[in-house]
């Protein structure tokens, strides 16, 4: 039997509502079905490591890559690149421009975040990652350093060391305000079982720090960051499961009359961001919250031997394990996540058990409560998805090693070898001149 449209009150709204959802499904499939990676065209000459090629191709894909809210990851990627390509005042001021940014999102989500919580992160700036606020800087120090500006590659330093040291108080004033918001909405947080492991120090940036203050003769501050380099490895086991390199101990005892080669050599890309879902009750019904989990790239690379010319050879050894950082480093600004989707999904879920007790109590629009409850669930289905943005072009690991040689001038490779000892790659330095009471410092990179 068929009813004509005028014999349930409401009509017009109920078609309203109708158009809304077969919208909303619309945008979700298309949504769903738009899974092209843009990275791909960067990522593959990334992978051959052509980097000023890879800097130029992501630089013409823009504003396909990045939109408005994703600034800081422009200039973080960028500025990576272009540091790899050994364009070091451009890779200066990307990630000047990058830290900036960071700092005013930041700032902005201290004073909008009880505002803006039911919506998806995705909606909001970027305001980066710990890991990425923390490592911008040493690779900073590092663009200064290549310049011969020494000073200005300490100032990088100290702003690292700063970072990490203020890392533990961080994100205080927003779990405050997020468990003031989570009463005052009746919303019982399940706790999470992810614990934040404890790191306040970062071995590569004691490591650089000891290397450039014994290039500008600051003995005793060298010496307070070659302790401190093992104190940071000693007091977070969690993330530095590997030992202090041997090396270390030999930076500051180069005999009179030699000089000393440093070599650093990067591997691997940091990790990524994919999305766990995670299903809590909330009293007859479930609530879908969505979580970015950091997902480890695995490296190829096993080993890392640097040969000189003339026959002599050392390895490097790893020094720290960037990947275990970006963990560890997220586990704090996880938990605010977690607290907010769960906040955001229970009030989503509220709303629809509202609208479906309108639809039982409401002879009159039984339907019309009935399709907006079936509209708020489907919403927030589809809305609750984890915000997947992270800066791709970190590395995944520091080796550090270094030899004392008589000054003058060295050429050498730096050969990078997978499991069972295959080469994945090897870098030529040609002539580099090693002087004494100098920092003799290079880098190198396989990012396979």
């Amino acid at each position: 039997m068929k009813f004509p449209r005028h014999a349930w009150p409401g009509a017009a709204r109920r078609t309203k509502v109708l158009r809304a959802l077969s919208a909303a499904l619309t945008l979700q499939a298309l949504i769903s079905c738009a899974t092209t990676d843009p990275y791909i065209p960067v990522d593959q000459l990334v992978e051959q490591e052509h980097f000023p090629q890879s800097a130029d191709t992501l630089e013409d894909h823009r504003k396909t890559i990045y939109r408005s809210r994703d600034q800081v990851l422009y200039y973080l990627d960028k500025g990576m690149l272009t540091h790899y390509a050994g364009k070091y005042e451009d890779s200066s001021a990307l990630l000047e421009d990058g830290e900036k940014a960071i700092e005013a999102n930041f700032a902005v989500s201290i004073s909008q975040e009880i505002g803006t919580v039911l919506l998806n992160d995705r909606t909001r700036e970027y305001d980066g990652e710990d890991y990425e606020d923390i490592y911008l800087n040493a690779f900073n120090a590092l663009n200064y350093y290549h310049r011969n500006n020494m000073d200005e590659a300490l100032v990088e330093i100290r702003r690292m060391n700063n970072k990490l040291r203020d890392l533990s108080v961080k994100y205080g004033v927003l779990m405050t305000n997020m468990q003031k918001l989570a009463l005052d909405n009746n919303t019982e947080i399940p706790p999470n079982p992810e614990a934040p492991v404890r790191f306040s120090d970062s071995a590569l940036g004691r490591y650089l720090g000891m290397l450039f203050y014994r290039g500008a003769g600051l003995w005793d501050d060298a010496r307070i960051d070659q302790r401190q380099l093992q104190v940071a490895m000693a007091d977070a086991p969690a993330v530095y499961t590997n030992p202090a390199p041997p090396s270390v101990q030999d930076e500051l005892a180069i005999p009179n009359g030699m000089a000393r080669l440093n070599v650093i050599g990067f591997a691997g890309r940091s990790p990524v961001k994919t999305e766990e879902v995670i299903r809590i009750p909330l009293g007859y019904n479930w609530i879908k919250i969505a979580l970015p989990v950091m997902t480890p790239r695995r490296s190829q690379v096993a080993s890392i031997e640097v040969v000189m010319d003339s026959g002599e050879r050392f390895s490097l050894e790893l020094l720290e394990d960037l990947s275990a950082v970006v963990r560890a480093t997220f586990v704090q600004k996880k938990n605010l996540i977690y607290t907010k989707s769960v906040i955001r999904a229970s009030v989503k879920g509220v709303t629809a058990a509202a609208f479906s007790a309108a639809a039982e109590s409401s002879s009159e629009n039984a339907g019309l409560f009935s399709l907006l409850s079936l509209g708020t669930q489907v919403f927030a289905e589809a809305s609750e998805q984890a915000d997947l943005r992270v800066a791709r072009y970190f590395p995944g690991k520091a080796y550090v090693g270094g030899i004392n040689l008589d000054p003058g001038i060295y050429s050498f490779s730096v050969n990078y070898y997978g499991e069972g000892g295959r080469m994945l790659a090897s870098r030529r330095h040609e002539n580099m001149q090693i002087r004494v009471n100098a920092l003799n410092l290079t880098e190198d990179i396989c990012l396979k």
